[in-house]
């Protein structure tokens, strides 16, 4: 079995990547995923690549792990640091975050941010 950690750390490589079809692999058909830019969530996998792909279209995010950690509900809690540009380079954003997913058989379930 894939350690969490391990998993998390390889997603948000592809999502700096913009390797979108990777990333959606690791989500389970009806993941549950914030939408962060315009409130709310959206809801499997198909769902997210096109909210990626209207974000990709606005704005130029990055988000780096800094640290991971399990909490006392069994989610893994991902400290991120969030770099986003607008597409002319501007930045509009250089923030610390909190990601915090529910994995099962070594696929996202759900991701809150806090």
């Amino acid at each position: 079995m894939t350690d969490p950690r391990d998993l998390l750390r390889a997603m948000y490589r592809q999502f700096n990547a913009r390797e979108i079809d990777s990333v959606l692999a690791r989500m389970r058909p009806d993941v549950v995923w914030p939408n962060g830019m315009e409130g709310g969530y959206v809801y499997g996998v198909e769902a997210v690549r096109a909210y990626w792909t209207r974000q990709w279209a606005m704005i130029d995010p990055k988000v780096d792990p800094v640290s991971i950690a399990q909490d006392q509900n069994g989610r893994w809690v991902v400290e991120v640091h969030q770099v986003v540009h607008d597409l002319a380079g501007n930045l509009l954003l250089d923030t610390t975050v909190h990601h915090a997913y529910q994995i099962e058989n070594e696929q996202i379930v759900r991701m809150d941010i806090e």
